[in-house]
């Protein structure tokens, strides 16, 4: 194992790994002028625009951090986010030895769930916030802001309107394939095993009627362990209907499932990776409650990267205590585990993500 170390200075930068990519070159902007920033990653010279532009109203420096190589990474830093595929949980793994505030917003729910137990074996002496719901936690969050308004959550669904024109970093194709690869969801209180891309809806989502079906996404997985529904469900569709129809079509055919091994993966990262110059990041989040039903629509002009970003810098606020609470307790914690439910869609409406709220019957049943 690469003996990478990191080590915990309340004074020190901001560490983010993967801190020029698409995603984080968001944070990193959002960022600058609140902290100073190390920005890690396997071409550091990639960042000297970045840095340049950052150093106009903060601190940027950039590093050689390859996860893939076996040269070892070691840097004093105040806090970790996470914003590329750690396969081998090198960044978690020294955020624990070190003892400091870690935020991830990059794993699939198999991801989340190793992380889970290995910062509980770990006996972690910082926050370790695992915030990779959809779009760096924004669903999560948004969703505790509704439990917050109905005195609970009984049900939430999720439908999500992924603009194919919009920016997208490479890692993000990770996220999404394993779409030849059932899941488990909680459905009407019971863990219940469904197949990706089954059960479509066709729903508004903003001002547009956009079908989705059902993707894994985390959190499907934390959402039942922290609000306590009897329900949640997450799906998926594309903003051009022939692309979401040809992705149907193909998991009806068992192409995913006969597609899976890693022979196949160039394949599979063609059909899901096609980034654009920029689009609209839209959700719908529908959500029952004591208190009745709400529908939020959650849009984001800037598109998924920022969105993902900006969930990711309330993460970063939430393990520092800098949100009007005191910073989150040591060892694993969820976005929706957020002490200030209340704050969280003016928090969100300050950085362009803006949720508007209908009294609306459910439409999408589980």
């Amino acid at each position: 194992m690469v003996n990478d170390e990191l080590v915990h200075d309340a004074a020190g930068p901001v560490l983010l790994v993967g801190g020029y990519g698409t995603v984080g070159a968001e944070l990193a902007r959002a960022v600058s002028g609140r902290w100073p920033l190390l920005l890690a990653g396997r071409s550091p010279e990639k960042a000297a625009g970045l840095c340049a532009e950052i150093s106009a109203e903060g601190s940027a420096e950039a590093r050689r951090w390859d996860l893939a190589s076996p040269e070892p990474f070691g840097a004093s830093v105040r806090a970790v986010v996470s914003l590329v595929n750690d396969p081998d949980d090198r960044v978690l793994r020294a955020a624990l030895a070190g003892g400091i505030p870690y935020v991830d917003v990059t794993r699939w729910t198999a991801r989340m769930q190793r992380a889970i137990t290995l910062t509980s074996l770990a006996s972690p002496s910082a926050p370790v916030l695992l915030s990779s719901g959809w779009m760096g936690g924004v669903v999560p969050l948004v969703a505790t802001a509704l439990a917050d308004r109905l005195g609970g959550l009984d049900t939430l669904d999720t439908a999500i309107r992924y603009d194919l024109s919009d920016r997208a970093g490479v890692d993000s194709v990770e996220f999404m394939d394993r779409l030849g690869v059932d899941f488990e969801i909680l459905q009407s209180g019971h863990p219940t095993v469904v197949t990706p891309l089954t059960s479509p809806r066709t729903l508004p989502i903003g001002p547009h009627r956009t079908k989705v079906a059902r993707i894994d996404t985390p959190e499907q997985f934390t959402l039942p362990l922290t609000l306590n529904p009897h329900t949640v469900s997450t799906r998926l569709g594309f903003s051009n209907p022939t692309s979401t129809t040809t992705l149907l079509t193909l998991a009806k055919s068992g192409f995913f499932r006969r597609t899976r091994s890693p022979r196949w993966r160039p394949l599979r990262h063609r059909l899901l990776y096609s980034p654009g110059e920029g689009g609209t990041a839209i959700l719908r989040i529908e959500a029952q409650g004591p208190g009745g039903s709400l529908t939020a629509t959650v849009t984001d002009p800037l598109g998924q990267a920022h969105m993902t970003a900006m969930g990711g810098l309330l993460g970063l606020r939430r393990v520092l205590g800098e949100d009007g609470a005191p910073a989150a307790r040591a060892g694993v914690v969820f976005p929706e585990s957020h002490p200030l439910p209340g704050t969280v869609l003016g928090a969100l409406s300050d950085l362009g993500v803006s949720t508007s709220l209908a009294d609306t019957p459910s439409q999408a049943a589980a």
